[in-house]
C-alpha cells in the first residue's frame, strides 16, 4: 500500500461515525452501572462535603441526573440541580437566570467552590460558567461535550433550528438575532471563545462509539484532560467508567486542594 493510500485508509478510520440509531443502547449502560461496586461507593474515594452542580443536555431537564445525583449524595457531596426545565433555550438567558443563582446557592450553603458536571450541551454551559466565574468553580467535567465547530447528526441540526427560531420568537427583544449559533457574541459565546481558565481544574470524557457528535471535538487534546470511555453519547450520564473517573477526579481534586492550603499556612 503506498504512503498516500495509507494516509486516505487513516482519514477514513478517523472520520465521525454519526450512526443515531444504536444511541437506544444507554439502557445497557444505565442497566450495568446498577450492577457495579461504583455505583454503591465501592472502590472509590469518598466526598469531601464540596458542592457539585449537575448540567443537564440539549433537549433534557434535570430528571434524568436523579440517578447521578443520588449517587453524588452517597459518596458524600452536596449535589445540586441546574433548576433547567429543559434544555432548549438561549444559553446565555440560561446561565444569567439558572445557573448563577443555583451557583449561589451552593457557594453560600457549603461556603467551598462548586464543580460542575455537563453532560452534552450541559458541559458547554458549563465551560461558559467556569470561564465567566473562576473564582466560583473548582473544576469541569464534561461529558460528550462539543467544543466549537463540532460535527453532529443531522436530526440535531434541525432540532436546534427549531429551537433558535423558538427563542427569537419568544425573545425577540432579549436577544440577538444570531442566538444559538457560533456566530453569536453574547457572554456565552465570548467566554467560550476564551477558554476555561487555568485556575479551573478540567476533565473531558467522550466515547469513540458516540452516535451523536463527533468525538474527536469533544475532547481537548490534552491527555492529563481527555478521557476516553466505552459506551453511548446518551449513556454517559449513567456509564460505570465515568462515575469512575468522576470519583477520582473530584477526589484528586480536593486533596490537591488542601495541599495547597496546609503549603499556605506553612509558608504564612
Amino acid at each position: 500500500m503506498s504512503s498516500r493510500q495509507e494516509e486516505k485508509s487513516a482519514k477514513e478510520l478517523r472520520k465521525p461515525r454519526i450512526t443515531k440509531w444504536h444511541e437506544s443502547l444507554y439502557a445497557v449502560d444505565l442497566m450495568m452501572l446498577h450492577t457495579a461496586p461504583v455505583y454503591y461507593g465501592v472502590g472509590v474515594p469518598h466526598g469531601d462535603g464540596s458542592p457539585v452542580m449537575m448540567i443537564p443536555g440539549f433537549m433534557h431537564s434535570d430528571f434524568y441526573l436523579v440517578v447521578m445525583f443520588a449517587w453524588l449524595k452517597r459518596l458524600g457531596y452536596s449535589p445540586y440541580y441546574s433548576g433547567i426545565e429543559l434544555n432548549a433555550e438561549c444559553p446565555d438567558l440560561l446561565i444569567k437566570h439558572k445557573l448563577n443563582p443555583v451557583l449561589d446557592e451552593a457557594l453560600q450553603e457549603t461556603g467551598k467552590r462548586v464543580h460542575l458536571i455537563g453532560h452534552s450541551l450541559g458541559g458547554v454551559l458549563a465551560r461558559s460558567l467556569a470561564t465567566q466565574r473562576p473564582r466560583d468553580v473548582a473544576s469541569v467535567i464534561t461529558l460528550g461535550s462539543p467544543f466549537p465547530g463540532c460535527i453532529i447528526h443531522g436530526s440535531i441540526l434541525r432540532e436546534t433550528e427549531v429551537v433558535r427560531l423558538f427563542i427569537l420568537s419568544q425573545h425577540s427583544e432579549r436577544v440577538r438575532p444570531e442566538c444559538y449559533t457560533e456566530a453569536c457574541h453574547c457572554d456565552f459565546m465570548k467566554s467560550l471563545h476564551r477558554g476555561v481558565p487555568s485556575r479551573v481544574k478540567q476533565t473531558a470524557i467522550y466515547t469513540w462509539n458516540d452516535g451523536i457528535l463527533d468525538w474527536e471535538n469533544c475532547k481537548t487534546g490534552k491527555r492529563e484532560v481527555d478521557v476516553e470511555v466505552s459506551g453511548t453519547h446518551s449513556g454517559l450520564a449513567f456509564n460505570p467508567t465515568v462515575y469512575q473517573v468522576i470519583a477520582e477526579r473530584l477526589a484528586e481534586y480536593s486533596t490537591q486542594k488542601r495541599r495547597i492550603k496546609g503549603a499556605q499556612s506553612a509558608g504564612g
